[in-house]
């Protein structure tokens, strides 16, 4: 028997139209305050373009969003890109921001004793 999602449905797809309504808010004020020009590459930006244009963080935190717009900076998609890599790689995390897998096998590891049994 399939489980009834619709009540879950509803709880996400209201936390996204949340999530998007404070986006719009703090990319309409930061498109208002900053000039067009991405802070990275400084490729410059007009209403053609506009949407490769995007409003980074600079405290990674997205709900701190002061009117001054002191936490933001102006970046093209492709330097926000590499700003988020940057951080994910400093951390050692993937998107899920569990910690990655690292290495455990050292194939060196027992060559002192390998080399002593040789004949």
């Amino acid at each position: 028997m399939a489980k009834d999602t619709s009540k879950l449905d509803k709880v996400v797809l209201e936390a996204r139209r949340n999530a998007e309504k404070r986006a719009q808010g703090y990319r309409e004020q930061a498109l208002k305050l900053f000039p067009w020009v991405c802070g990275r590459c400084a490729r410059t930006f007009d209403h053609k373009n506009l949407q490769l244009l995007e409003v980074h963080h600079k405290n990674s935190n997205h709900d701190d969003n002061p009117p001054d717009g002191s936490n933001w900076e102006l970046l093209c998609t492709y330097c926000h890109e590499n700003e988020h890599s940057k951080l994910k790689d400093a951390m050692g995390r993937t998107d899920s921001g569990q910690a990655g897998n690292t290495a455990t096998f050292s194939p060196f590891a027992n060559l002192k004793d390998m080399l002593k049994n040789k004949p």
